[in-house]
């Protein structure tokens, strides 16, 4: 089994790259469910204690891993949370953090936007779920010796990985919630990380409660986003 290194400057061997084309009608009927599956997904807040397979989650995780990064860096770490004792830390942390934002901290503009959500302080989800997945952004990289090298294009890497990550999840019929309670600098302590990873998201993971209920949105048009040149 191969292992990633970093190869410092020196160019990749190349290997074949070919992959069975998919005849047209077929490809149409997988994107069109893709889009109609993808079109249900929700930021759920309520969820069920029922325990959810692990290989769910670890599946899902080794989806993101396969993301585009600026030089094949992969700089992201997935620290999978299910200890309730950690998940209470969490909570509690970021509870303290968000009571603060939401007392002020945020300004006045960010508060009016989130009004129509009904989010608060209040953060259950992070010990009603019963996984965590907090994503760390790996700044620069360490080499065995305590060394350091640059990363590049780190936020849009992690960025796309996190993506993958909640399309993997919906797909595998598991609700999801990007949070990003700010500051985060908590979440390395807690999790003992290294001095290179600072947090970019918590994301629990579980399937909705049976009483869940989501906000009403719109989501915009293709026409809305979409520019033909």
């Amino acid at each position: 089994m191969r292992t990633w290194t970093p190869l410092h400057g020196e160019p990749y061997q190349p290997v074949p790259y070919s992959p069975a084309r998919i005849p047209d009608q077929e490809a149409l009927r997988i994107s069109a469910e893709l889009r109609a599956r993808m079109d249900q997904r929700r930021t759920v807040r309520s969820f069920a204690p029922d325990p959810v397979p692990e290989e769910l989650v670890l599946n899902a995780i080794a989806v993101a891993n396969t993301a585009p990064s600026g030089a094949h860096q992969q700089p992201w770490t997935f620290v999978l949370v299910e200890d309730p004792e950690v998940r209470a830390r969490i909570r509690a942390a970021a509870e303290a953090e968000e009571q603060v934002s939401y007392d002020g901290r945020l300004g006045e503009e960010w508060l009016s936007a989130l009004r129509p959500l009904g989010t608060d302080a209040h953060k259950p989800h992070l010990t009603d779920a019963p996984y965590l997945i907090v994503v760390f952004q790996q700044r620069f990289g360490l080499r065995a010796d305590g060394s350091s090298y640059k990363h590049y294009y780190g936020d849009e890497s992690v960025g796309i990985a996190v993506g993958m990550l909640l399309t993997a999840l919906h797909l595998s019929g598991l609700a999801a919630l990007t949070h990003t309670p700010s500051p985060m600098r908590f979440l390395g302590e807690v999790l003992g990380r290294p001095r290179n990873e600072k947090a970019f998201a918590v994301i629990p993971v579980g399937y909705p409660a049976e009483q869940a209920q989501v906000p009403d949105l719109v989501r915009k048009t293709m026409d809305q986003v979409l520019v033909r040149v």
